[in-house]
């Protein structure tokens, strides 16, 4: 095991647990430690002032009786998950403070819920809203906050669920997904448990979730071999309670900040469920992971993904997403595609559009040819919005000039021979662009 020095550790500190360094952040930290600390105690964030969510305009809600209407709707929800979108990237790339956001992406993709069935902007923002609240408190007040989710109980066919009609989608996918793990429960668990989650309703006037009584299963259950009248926040206390939990909840931030490779050796592991506690203690886990031999290990890498490496380019050159989408361009007499939002979709990576319930992908996934055309284009979009001034002059210098914007601690003889090959070019932003695409970057070592 090789592990990084202060510098290269605060680096992918700064990557793992945040979007990758703000220009000038790496340079004026003041050692691993202190930037540990920091990024668990943020305190105000000028970013995140600067960024407040949008004012979505409400959906029609008048019959549609005819092709006005429903066009009406349909442009209106468009336009909402356009504006979210285009918030959200930017609050990422604004925020001074990053743990937070880095944390509500994190529960996106661990929580998935997709614009693909959850038509409602506003039940989207709402849930976001949730991960920025509680992400980094305790999982289980979390956990309770899910299951009575409108967006989510949309998403998993919940809003309909009553007694004698007991939908097992949220059940099963909380266990499965959400935390437990596969294995850890008993197909007797999910239909019992389908049976608590009974009673609670999504209101189309407001989108707010209600108990009705009428519609509750109150009947005795048995799940995990207990029996007795479990209602919906005793089952997610029963599911909390139980050791496996723990260690699902460890491993998909060790999967996700650490290594999708490596598991945690056991020993690892037992330490990440001490600090986690029975507490269930999100910021404690969080620092034993990062303070735990492996996040120093050269070996322990991560691919980015789509949306953090792109978030991650807009902080390094100093552009905010809305920049790039308003940027000119295209063909005259055309309208004007989003370059941003096109090549995300082109990487497979949108926010608020996962394109399952169980997520992204982690890995060499986000590694294909197609993708580093994608990445090429969107790099291009990006760095041709930067207010950065031009590079220096020399083939050496804009190289050097384009590690350190990037955070990039050394390029490797492949990365080198590359940028000597558009070094000399006219633009010295060319060498940043390519830059970008490198292993050093695309990867976070």
């Amino acid at each position: 095991m090789v592990q990084l020095d202060d510098r290269a550790a605060t680096r992918r500190l700064l990557d793992r647990l945040g979007f990758g360094p703000l220009p000038g952040e790496l340079a004026a930290a003041r050692g691993f430690d202190a930037t540990l600390d920091a990024l668990l105690a943020p305190g105000p964030d000028p970013g995140v002032a600067a960024t407040p969510p949008p004012a979505l305009a409400p959906i029609p809600t008048s019959p549609r009786s005819d092709a006005t209407d429903r066009a009406a709707e349909q442009q209106a929800r468009q336009t909402g998950q356009a504006q979210l979108t285009t918030w959200w990237l930017d609050r990422m790339t604004a925020t001074t403070a990053p743990l937070p956001e880095r944390l509500v992406w994190f529960w996106h993709g661990h929580f998935a819920t997709s614009a693909q069935k959850v038509r409602e902007p506003a039940a989207l923002l709402a849930q976001n809203q949730t991960f920025r609240t509680l992400g980094l408190g305790d999982f289980r007040t979390l956990a309770h906050a899910m299951v009575v989710d409108p967006a989510m109980m949309v998403w998993l066919d919940a809003a309909q669920n009553k007694v004698g009609a007991a939908n097992e989608n949220l059940a099963r996918e909380f266990m499965e997904l959400f935390a437990l793990g596969v294995g850890n429960y008993a197909e007797s668990d999910v239909r019992e448990a389908a049976r608590a989650l009974t009673g609670y309703t999504v209101d189309r006037t407001d989108g707010d979730v209600r108990l009705v009584a009428r519609r509750q299963d109150t009947g005795p259950k048995t799940i995990f071999g207990t029996t007795g009248p479990i209602d919906a926040p005793r089952f997610v206390d029963m599911v909390v309670d139980r050791p496996e939990s723990a260690r699902f909840v460890a491993s998909r931030l060790w999967y996700r900040l650490v290594s999708s490779s490596t598991p945690p050796t056991p020993a690892v592991l037992g330490d990440l469920t001490d600090a986690y506690g029975p507490g269930t203690d999100v910021r404690g886990l969080l620092r034993a992971l990062a303070t735990s031999a492996p996040f120093r290990d050269s070996a322990t890498t991560v691919v980015k993904q789509p949306v953090e490496w792109a978030v991650g380019l807009m902080r390094a050159v100093g552009v905010r997403a809305s920049a790039v989408v308003a940027a000119p361009g295209g063909r005259p007499g055309r309208p004007r595609r989003d370059p941003l939002v096109t090549q995300l979709t082109a990487l497979g990576q949108v926010p608020f559009r996962p394109p399952s319930v169980g997520g992204w992908p982690a890995g060499p996934a986000w590694l294909t040819p197609s993708a580093g055309l994608s990445r090429l284009a969107l790099a291009e979009a990006v760095v041709a919005g930067s207010p950065l001034p031009p590079g220096p002059a020399g083939a050496a210098a804009r190289i050097d000039w384009a590690r350190q914007v990037l955070g990039v601690d050394a390029w490797s003889p492949r990365s080198l021979a590359a940028l000597q090959q558009v070094a000399g070019e006219a633009d010295p932003r060319r060498t940043l662009t390519v830059a970008a695409l490198t292993p050093e970057y695309v990867v976070s070592t």
